[in-house]
């Protein structure tokens, strides 16, 4: 027995000792990029959550309240989606007018952040076009419904759509106690190589004993760089997960999403899909038109995987008979990123140039 756990010893002194450093700095590297990865890829979906908040307390702001009139909440949340897409993706990287966008946008492909927006528009619409109005009809879970969307989105839940989340926010988790693990294990290796050194000392030749000790100190004192090493990363990969936290914007997105999604069905009073509407027109504005052709083109681009459903290919234009006119329910959509609200005028003229 004593024999087999010598020969272990020797294989992981000889074998492995020698890999330990390079493998606690790669593993501390890797750490890093993984955290950053997760953490862009959750921040961009967030940022989209963000986004939609603003269009729909800006179609709030800017509606003119008119009692009693029909309001179809998949219509209206169909319309503000589509739009919210349009404007972030497709007018970004046609007009392109800060510096940023052109590397946002590629970016956005590389992470297929564009095409998880798109399928968030596609799968959202899928889950609330069965939502009934009533005092008989319970009250839809819109929390149900925002983790649906958010944890079955394959754009989101994997980093450039292979490596999961998950997996990888886990591992980076465990990997300051790995460090500290590994910087002991490397001591104790380092312990075991020099201990056999020992053996060359003669306790009459006073020159050769002081050899083998100079040598053993110096073999002990490297082993100890290993706990070192292995303490500082251990403390810096602490720090940077405690201020990257991807886990609090994931929760952040899905709140804000289940809060706009319930704001929106205080204020509409039914359910129809655009079919179901008298006077509707998809054609009666070009944005919108243009937003539901770019959403869908997104989904095609990603094959079957990412289809585009025929019960969710409806208009977003509400029109509504009002004293016998049609009339359009207004929604203002500027285009706006982040902090910046510095608006073109010749916005809807280009979007109807184009949809023309």
């Amino acid at each position: 027995m004593s024999d087999l756990v010598v020969f272990f010893s020797n294989i992981l002194v000889k074998g492995f000792a020698p890999y330990l450093m390079p493998i606690t700095i790669v593993g501390f590297v890797f750490g890093i990029a993984a955290r950053f990865l997760v953490y862009w890829t959750v921040k961009r979906e967030s940022w989209f959550t963000q986004q939609f908040e603003k269009r729909v307390f800006r179609f709030l702001d800017g509606e003119k309240v008119i009692d009693n009139r029909p309001l179809s909440f998949q219509v209206t949340v169909k319309r503000i989606l589509e739009r919210t897409y349009y404007e972030l993706f497709e007018y970004r990287a046609i007009l392109k007018r800060r510096k940023s966008d052109a590397i946002t946008t590629m970016g956005d492909r590389v992470f297929l952040i564009q095409m998880g927006a798109a399928k968030i528009v596609r799968d959202t619409l899928k889950l609330i076009k069965h939502f009934k109005y009533g005092k008989s009809s319970q009250r839809p879970k819109f929390l149900e419904v925002s983790k649906t969307v958010f944890q079955g989105n394959p754009c989101f839940t994997k980093v450039f759509g292979i490596f999961p989340v998950g997996v990888l926010n886990d591992v980076v988790n465990i990997l300051p106690g790995l460090f500290i693990v590994g910087g002991i294990f490397g001591t104790f290796l380092g312990i075991m190589q020099a201990l056999p050194e020992l053996r060359r000392v003669d306790v009459s030749d006073l020159e050769m004993t002081k050899v083998v000790m100079d040598n053993f100190l110096v073999a002990i004192a490297f082993s100890m760089n290993t706990s070192i090493i292995g303490i500082v990363f251990s403390v810096a990969m602490t720090v940077f997960n405690t201020f990257i936290v991807p886990d609090k914007l994931f929760l952040d997105a899905v709140d804000k999403y289940e809060g706009c999604l319930d704001i929106l069905w205080n204020r509409c009073n039914n359910n129809k899909l655009p079919e179901q509407i008298e006077a509707f027109n998809e054609h009666k504005d070009p944005l919108d038109a243009l937003a539901e052709e770019a959403v869908r083109n997104q989904l095609k681009k990603g094959g079957s995987r990412f289809a585009e459903d025929d019960t969710v290919r409806d208009s977003p234009i509400v029109v509504e008979e009002v004293d016998g006119e049609d009339e359009e329910i207004p929604c203002e959509m500027e285009y706006d990123e982040e902090e910046d609200d510095d608006e073109t005028n010749d916005e809807t003229n280009y979007d109807k140039k184009k949809a023309s």
